[in-house]
């Protein structure tokens, strides 16, 4: 480009980097019991969620935001939605929670990702004809 007076002006270089577009991360979650035969109701799981973020991160944790999108009673599977800024500390407060009503538990996260359409199938479980 030349200016007005016949100068050339430098070229602006200007780089953007986005970290992370998507404003929630999802996780699928398998809650693993001691006991085959305990079963949890979907209200139940998001209160042993909240006290885990509770014990870990104290009452800040605690008030973190997150959804339970779907939850399989039969299964012990869900999903989970957190703010991006909050995923870490959900999944660290999951994989440190070890007991449930004086019985040992473990959560496995299976799948995470920015995209709720990713956890919808999983490439190792397909069967093609």
């Amino acid at each position: 480009m030349r200016a007005v007076g016949g100068e050339q002006e430098p070229a602006a270089f200007e780089r953007t980097v986005l970290r992370n577009a998507s404003p929630y991360h999802y996780l699928k979650v398998y809650l693993q019991l001691e006991s085959a035969t305990t079963r949890l109701c979907a209200v139940e799981l998001k209160q042993l969620i909240v006290s885990g973020l509770s014990s870990l991160f104290g009452e800040v944790g605690a008030a973190l935001p997150f959804d339970l999108l779907k939850y399989d009673e039969e299964a012990l599977t869900g999903i989970l939605r957190v703010h991006s800024r909050g995923l870490v500390k959900l999944w660290s407060s999951l994989t440190l929670l070890g007991s449930y009503q004086n019985e040992a538990c473990a959560f496995r996260v299976l799948q995470v990702s920015p995209f709720l359409l990713a956890l919808s199938g999983n490439s190792r479980d397909l069967q093609l004809d």
